[in-house]
């Protein structure tokens, strides 16, 4: 009779282990899927930067210096590897994306045409995006180390390859959407 006992606790052990291993992977699994919403999103504001800078340019052609910085902070987000690289790359383009909206304002027949109040429209689109998505990453990496680092799924989730996953932060500065409204 103490043979099964210990029988049916040795189970149930090994099935709360696989329960917490199933989760973790789940957690894991949601995090890559949201990067990945993050990364769409972002890819589309890339694309939308050289219209942009376009339609900026031909009004405003002497602000060279604020065009140079848009450009290099697109390319360094665009090859921006971990999540803390890509946080910081978005930073320096949120900045630049700033400066550009901040010469624009100087322009009303600029501000008037039917081209950038659209690309104004779509960048606004993908920011509410982008934010959204930034939120659900965060949440879910949130409920991963809420799970990974409590007891007794801290015992388990090293030994088994489970390791600390990054937010997807901003710097003060960049806490405030791009200003897309004129």
């Amino acid at each position: 009779m103490a043979g099964w006992i210990v029988i049916g606790i040795v189970v149930l052990l090994v099935l709360y282990v696989v329960y917490l291993y199933n989760k973790l992977v789940v957690l894991r699994n949601r995090i890559n899927n949201a990067w990945s919403q993050i990364d769409v999103q972002l890819r589309r504001r890339y694309d939308l930067i050289p219209n942009l800078v376009e339609a900026v340019k031909g009004y405003a052609s002497h602000e060279r210096e604020v065009f140079e910085r848009v450009t290099e902070a697109r390319a360094k987000a665009i090859a921006a590897g971990s999540v803390g690289e890509q946080s910081q790359a978005e930073n320096m383009l949120t900045g630049a994306l700033r400066s550009l909206f901040a010469v624009a304002e100087a322009y009303p027949q600029l501000r008037a045409t039917e081209n950038f109040q659209q690309l104004q429209e779509e960048l606004s689109g993908t920011e509410s995006k982008i934010a959204f998505a930034r939120q659900f990453y965060n949440d879910t990496v949130l409920r991963y180390e809420n799970l990974r680092q409590s007891f007794p799924t801290t015992l388990l989730a090293g030994a088994l390859g489970f390791g600390g996953r990054e937010y997807f932060e901003m710097e003060e500065a960049a806490r405030e959407p791009v200003k897309v409204q004129f």
